[in-house]
């Protein structure tokens, strides 16, 4: 059975996961609001490695939610996850975020119709998000991308389908949500340790490997950087 490191740093959650042949042997978690991940995620890493008794060697694959999220969050988890992978000579795996979160989401033994349609949304300030379409049983049917939260938005949402918004980013408009009958809410999922184990497990399975030296985070978009003025 392979033994997989899994972890996320791509919102305020972090959480690291060791399974092995789909059962969680130890995992981490800090649900704070603060981004502590530098200080947490490898302490979190040793910490999971101990409690289960295994040893970095025998790993088959380090997996790594890869975004879309925080640029410094990001950046601390694929830097985590590269490091290992070279010193360990051992396969990377790429997770999406919202993957991660829809693998959470159905986790949670959530009943869902087969022609739902699935939105994991990570906050990305104000009234967007990050998000993607999935299928009931997890399956992405489009790209992930930027979106304005608002009334247009739920508007061209198909009456026949239901779409189910779930994260961070759906958590905080949870008043856009009310009364909608074609929208189900279902509130506090994190990309946490059953999304990542889950996720892992199925990229390791189809040998969904990623390039170490060329996978870089998807940050969801540019980040807006300007020139400081020059003194006259």
């Amino acid at each position: 059975m392979p033994l997989l490191l899994a972890f996320d740093t791509a919102t305020r959650h972090c959480a690291v996961v060791l399974v092995d042949g789909g059962q969680v042997l130890a995992s981490r978690e800090d649900a704070s609001d603060q981004f502590s991940h530098a200080e947490r995620l490898n302490v979190f890493i040793a910490e999971v490695m101990a409690e289960a008794g295994r040893s970095l060697n025998e790993l088959a694959a380090v997996a790594v939610g890869i975004g879309p999220g925080s640029y410094t969050g990001l950046r601390i988890g694929l830097s985590a996850a590269k490091g290992l992978c070279f010193a360990l000579d051992k396969p990377l795996i790429g997770m999406s975020t919202l993957d991660v979160l829809g693998h959470q989401l159905r986790s949670t033994g959530i009943a869902l119709h087969a022609d739902d349609r699935l939105h994991p949304m990570i906050d990305a300030r104000r009234m967007e998000v990050f998000t993607r379409v999935l299928d009931a049983q997890g399956a992405p049917l489009s790209n992930a991308t930027p979106a304005i939260l608002d009334g247009t938005w739920c508007e061209a949402l198909p009456a026949a389908e239901r779409a189910v918004v779930f994260g961070d980013g759906a958590d905080k408009a949870a008043s856009l949500w009310a009364g909608r009958a074609n929208v189900l809410h279902v509130p506090g999922i994190k990309p946490g340790v059953q999304g990542l184990a889950h996720c892992a497990a199925e990229l390791f399975a189809a040998q969904h490997f990623s390039d170490l030296a060329y996978l870089v985070p998807d940050y969801g978009k540019e980040p807006n950087v300007t020139q400081p003025k020059r003194k006259s």
